[in-house]
């Protein structure tokens, strides 16, 4: 973020209860450093956007790196296009040290719609910049969700913004290392119904029901081969709408 050829006015650190030395490190610069007790990422984000001084906000997670004209080229294109008020980029991946492809469902699209990202999350979260009035009109990250909280949010912006894209790898994405919720969180499409559940009333509704049935017939599959018997009572509830 220092390295930005677009000038940073404002840098909050959200230190959600480490036990290493990242304060002492964040205080060398002129950095605003909040600390709170782990609390989970939806509230370490929510207290950044609480914190933010300015009306566009960008996120930086700990595990990924931003290119040094990432802000610049953001910037532009909203200057550009001034009634869209978020915007994502293409990301590049990194995993063990070595940029790895993404698969065909992974890759970026020009038009994520609210459709289009039922199945999985389409945008990462480093990639994001919007401006606050959004988060005030659709509400901050549900802190409930202990994962795919972003796949959340972006389904409740789409369902009333565009979100813009800008086909550059702007912001690097390190994965496979011990800690990603990625990788470790099991049952992880149990937080996306919970999401997708906010949506049964809307005028997706048929689309909502039919992405949940195709996320609770993988999640059964897995619950049993796992014998997760929570996830297994949570999918029978639909199956057999006990």
């Amino acid at each position: 973020m220092l390295s930005q050829t677009y000038p940073v006015n404002e840098i909050i650190v959200v230190d959600d209860g480490s036990t290493d030395d990242t304060k002492s490190i964040v205080l060398q610069y002129d950095i605003k450093y909040i600390y709170q007790s782990n609390s989970g990422v939806s509230s370490a984000r929510n207290t950044g956007i609480k914190n933010a001084s300015n009306n566009w906000i960008v996120f930086l997670d700990s595990d990924d790196i931003f290119e040094d004209t990432k802000l610049q080229i953001q910037v532009a294109f909203h200057k550009s296009n001034p009634n869209i008020l978020c915007s994502y980029t293409d990301e590049l991946w990194i995993y063990n040290d070595k940029i790895i492809k993404q698969n065909k469902h992974q890759q970026k699209e020009q038009n994520v719609t609210f459709l289009n990202s039922l199945s999985l999350c389409k945008i990462g979260v480093s990639t994001f910049m919007v401006d606050r009035r959004v988060f005030e009109d659709v509400g901050l990250f549900d802190e409930k969700l202990v994962a795919c909280e972003d796949y959340d949010m972006w389904l409740r912006i789409l369902l009333r913004y565009n979100i813009g894209y800008i086909d550059k790898k702007l912001t690097k994405k390190i994965a496979g290392h011990k800690g990603q919720l990625s990788f470790e969180t099991i049952g992880i499409d149990y937080y996306r119904v919970l999401a997708l559940e906010k949506h049964k009333d809307t005028k997706y509704k048929n689309d909502v029901e039919k992405e949940i049935s195709k996320k609770i017939d993988i999640l059964y599959k897995g619950a049993i081969k796992h014998k997760n018997h929570f996830l297994i009572d949570f999918c029978e509830r639909y199956k057999f709408n006990i």
